[in-house]
C-alpha cells in the first residue's frame, strides 16, 4: 500500500543534509561553549554561524538580534510577555487576533486575568483581518500588537507590512509569529518593519525542539530565564548545540529552496484543490484561495465527519490532519474554523492536507483516486445526508 505524508505543518521530517551538520556536535565537537578552552572554539563557531544563517533567511541586520528557544511556543511566550511588562507603565493593552496560535491565544488571556486589557481581532470569511478595524482599536495604552504571519490550519497570508505600518503609527511594537511561513514565504523583517518574530526550527525541516526568536535591536526584552548567562543574559542554560546548528542548516537550505519549492508546491496544491472542490459535491474551501501558504490544502465536506474521514485516509496510508495539531485532543471545532465563521458541523467536516518536500505529483493522484469514494461512503451512512445527494453519486 502506498504510504502519503500530507501532515507538514503538524511535524516535517528534518532534512538528510542538517542530519549531517548535526551529528558532529553530537559526539566531536562537545566542548561548552562558555568554557575558555579550545574545545569550545567550534562549538562558539558553530553557535554563531547559526545565528548568522537564520539573520540571512529573514533579512535581519545583526546576527545577535536572533536568540534561540526551545520552539515556537516558548519564543512567542516569551516575546508577548516580555513586550507586554517592560512597556505596562505607558499602557495595558494588548491587540491581537482571533485565529491565533494557542501559545499567542493563551498568553494573551493570562495577561488579561493579572490587569491587561486584550482585544481579539476579528477575521473575515476567509481568513483575514480588517486594515480598518486594526486601525481603530488603537488605544493611548495599546504597547503591543501581534499578528501571525499566515495561519496553519487554513493557510491565509495576513497583510504584514501594512499591519506593521499601522502598529508603529500608532507608537506600538508589532510581534509576528512566523511559524507556518518560515522556509514556504520570503520574508524580510527590516523591509516589513517587524520588532519580534517567531521562528520555528522544524517549519524549515530542522529538528524539533528548537526555535528563535528574532529581536530588532533597541527592542526591550527581558530575561525568560535567569542563570549563567548566555545568550547575553536574555536566556541562560547551557545552548542546544545539535539543534541549534541544525536549525542554522535549516535555514540556510530555506534560503537557497524557498522560491522553487513555493513555485512547486503551489502547483501541487492548487491541483489537490482544485480536483477535490470538480469532482466531490458539497466541498468547500477553508481560507483565501490565492493568499495561502503554498503547502496548503484546507477543505471540508458537508454532512461527514472530518475525524471519519481521517481514519479512511489513513486506513488508505494517507496522513492529514483536522486542524491544529495543538488542538487535535479536544473534540471542540477548531477556534480557527468557528472565527472564520463556520458552523459547529462546518468546522468538525474540515480536513486539512498540508504538502512537503517528499510530495510529488502520484501523492496527489493517489489521495484523489481515494478520497472521492471515502466521501460517498461516509455519507451514506451519514443520517444528515439529503436522500437526493446519496442517489445522484
Amino acid at each position: 500500500m502506498r504510504q502519503v505524508y500530507m501532515d507538514h505543518t503538524a511535524g516535517k521530517p528534518v532534512d538528510p543534509n542538517v542530519i549531517d551538520a548535526m551529528k558532529p556536535y553530537l559526539d566531536r565537537f562537545y566542548g561548552n561553549p562558555s568554557s575558555l578552552h579550545s574545545f569550545s572554539d567550534k562549538t562558539r563557531k558553530g553557535i554563531k554561524t547559526s545565528q548568522e544563517k537564520i539573520a540571512q533567511l529573514i533579512g535581519a541586520e545583526k546576527s545577535e538580534e536572533i536568540l534561540f528557544t526551545s520552539g515556537a511556543t516558548e519564543s512567542n511566550n516569551w516575546a508577548i510577555r516580555s513586550l507586554a511588562t517592560k512597556n505596562q507603565d505607558k499602557g495595558k493593552h494588548i491587540i491581537t487576533t482571533s485565529i491565533e496560535h494557542m501559545s499567542v491565544l493563551n498568553v494573551c488571556k493570562y495577561l488579561t486575568r493579572h490587569g491587561f486589557r486584550t482585544t481579539f481581532l476579528p477575521v473575515n470569511r476567509q481568513g483575514l483581518i480588517d486594515l480598518e478595524t486594526l486601525k481603530r482599536e488603537f488605544l493611548k495604552e495599546t504597547t503591543l500588537a501581534s499578528v501571525m504571519y499566515a495561519n496553519g490550519e487554513i493557510g491565509s497570508i495576513q497583510p504584514i507590512r501594512e499591519v506593521s505600518q499601522i502598529v508603529h503609527d500608532n507608537g506600538a511594537y508589532l510581534h509576528v509569529d512566523a511559524t507556518a511561513a518560515i522556509g514556504q514565504l520570503a520574508i524580510d523583517v527590516q523591509d516589513e518593519d517587524i520588532d519580534m518574530l517567531t521562528i520555528s526550527s522544524n517549519s524549515m525541516y530542522g529538528p524539533q525542539g528548537i526555535g528563535g526568536l528574532y529581536v530588532k535591536s533597541g527592542t526591550p526584552l527581558k530575561p525568560l530565564i535567569l542563570g549563567g548567562g548566555q545568550q547575553r543574559g536574555l536566556r541562560s542554560g547551557t545552548e542546544n548545540l545539535p539543534g541549534i546548528v541544525g536549525m542554522g542548516t535549516a535555514a540556510e537550505l530555506a534560503k537557497k529552496e524557498t522560491s522553487a519549492e513555493k513555485n512547486r508546491l503551489s502547483r501541487l496544491r492548487d491541483a489537490l484543490i482544485n480536483q477535490i472542490l470538480e469532482n466531490i459535491p458539497y466541498s468547500f474551501l477553508n481560507g483565501h484561495p490565492k493568499k495561502r501558504l503554498p503547502d496548503n490544502a484546507a477543505v471540508r465536506f458537508s454532512f461527514v465527519e472530518g475525524e471519519s474521514i481521517l481514519l479512511n485516509l489513513n486506513m488508505a496510508g494517507i496522513a492529514a490532519s483536522s486542524g491544529s495539531a495543538c488542538t487535535a485532543k479536544t473534540l471542540e471545532p477548531s477556534h480557527v474554523l468557528r472565527a472564520i465563521g463556520l458552523k459547529h458541523e462546518e468546522a468538525h467536516g474540515s480536513v486539512l492536507f498540508t504538502l512537503g518536500k517528499q510530495n510529488t505529483d502520484e501523492d496527489v493522484k493517489y489521495v484523489l483516486e481515494k478520497l472521492p469514494n471515502m466521501i460517498r461512503r461516509l455519507r451514506e451512512m451519514s443520517p444528515l445526508t439529503p436522500k437526493e445527494l446519496i442517489e445522484n453519486v
